[in-house]
């Protein structure tokens, strides 16, 4: 009797939410390649190096640039480079993507992987709005990997998402300050630290992130940065783009498309109301 063979076709789970999505690259799991033992060590080599990065992390930008080589080039240390294009002009601020996350993730109330930040300029009845989707940056040079000193941290090699190994993590929080994109918290109900992975539970499934497939807009972009052809390096060939922190030189692979990072403390909008709602606060300005 032949033995049947595993249908490589993984189907869709039965969720209401799911829209096919052009096909990804299947990636396998593996386990956490980085020794706990050995990290630790090092952790306390360099603590006073990776805990300095900490400190300021007010939101900045980069310049805009065209080139897409410069983001393939950050990403060249990997075969595949998972990266998310956000469109700022399709974002409408419903939500959607923070509610979906958190339905897939079960992420506890209070918490969130992916919120949407929004500014707010102008003088009534001429009020502008303008909406910033923000989550992990899946850095090419993550400084969360660099200061846990367990090794829960790290980056996977067959695709370059950075998760947490949640049997591993203790909670210590290094992480959560190191992070310049404010993108980690620590679990109240597992005490282990968590955060946004690109749902690769579902990317190596042949799907894209839930956030991205609840998007009405398509104000989020998934793929591939490191296949010329996807859709994701054919944007960044074409739009102008900006990422968040450049100068903390982590290289994320979270890009930008026509963002507002208007600073209610801008002496440019002294005169103008402007209002900033963020992860964290809400700062009022007029």
């Amino acid at each position: 009797m032949k033995e049947n063979k595993a249908d490589p076709i993984i189907r869709e789970r039965n969720d209401a939410t799911d829209k096919p999505k052009a096909p990804l690259t299947k990636v396998s799991e593996h386990e956490n390649p980085r020794d706990p033992l050995r990290a630790k060590r090092d952790f306390l080599a360099k603590l006073g190096l990776g805990m300095t990065g900490a400190a300021g992390m007010a939101l900045a930008v980069t310049g805009k640039s065209n080139p897409a080589a410069a983001a393939v080039k950050s990403a060249a240390k990997h075969k595949t480079q998972y990266a998310m294009i956000i469109d700022t002009r399709r974002c409408i601020g419903c939500h959607a993507c923070t509610v979906a996350c958190k339905s897939e993730n079960d992420v506890p109330l209070g918490e969130n992987r992916c919120w949407v930040e929004y500014t707010e300029k102008g003088s009534f009845p001429n009020v502008d709005r303008s909406f910033l989707p923000r989550l992990c940056n899946h850095c090419s040079k993550p400084a969360c990997v660099d200061v846990c000193p367990t090794g829960a941290t790290y980056k996977r090699e067959d695709d370059g998402i950075v998760v947490v190994d949640t049997e591993v993590c203790i909670g210590c929080k290094y992480c959560v300050q190191a992070c310049p994109y404010d993108a980690r918290y620590l679990n109240p109900v597992t005490g282990s630290v968590d955060k946004c992975d690109f749902c690769f539970h579902r990317v190596s499934q042949g799907l894209v992130p839930s956030c991205v497939n609840t998007c009405q807009g398509r104000a989020r972009i998934f793929g591939d940065i490191n296949d010329p052809d996807s859709e994701v390096s054919q944007l960044l060939a074409k739009n102008a783009y900006s990422v968040l922190q450049k100068g903390m030189g982590t290289e994320p692979n979270v890009y930008y498309i026509d963002a507002d990072h208007s600073d209610p403390r801008d002496a440019l909008y002294k005169d103008r109301y402007i209002r900033v709602q963020t992860h964290r606060k809400e700062e009022e300005r007029r």
